[in-house]
């Protein structure tokens, strides 16, 4: 079941929208995802899709980088894939 916030997420539109905007990245992961330079939602899309949209990649990808637990990695990885699925 979708939380409202990954509801809204894969609804709207990603431009501008800050990291701390992706289902599962909250400010301690968003600071670290800032530091290694993602600040905006459409920077981890784009590193998603150079990932070619392969789970095991992106969510170990987001665990280096931000530390991300088991469910935030899924939540994140969740919301790319669904908002690709309804945007592009």
């Amino acid at each position: 079941m979708s939380s409202s916030e990954h509801q809204t997420f894969c609804s709207e539109p990603m431009r501008g929208k800050p990291v701390t905007a992706i289902p599962g990245i909250g400010e301690v992961a968003g600071a670290q995802l800032q530091a290694q330079g993602f600040p905006k939602a459409t920077d981890v899309l784009g590193k998603y899709l150079t990932m070619r949209e392969n789970p095991d990649d992106f969510q170990g990808w987001l665990k280096e980088v931000c530390g991300a637990n088991a469910t935030q990695l899924e939540d994140c990885y969740n919301a790319m894939r669904e908002w690709c699925q309804h945007n592009l």
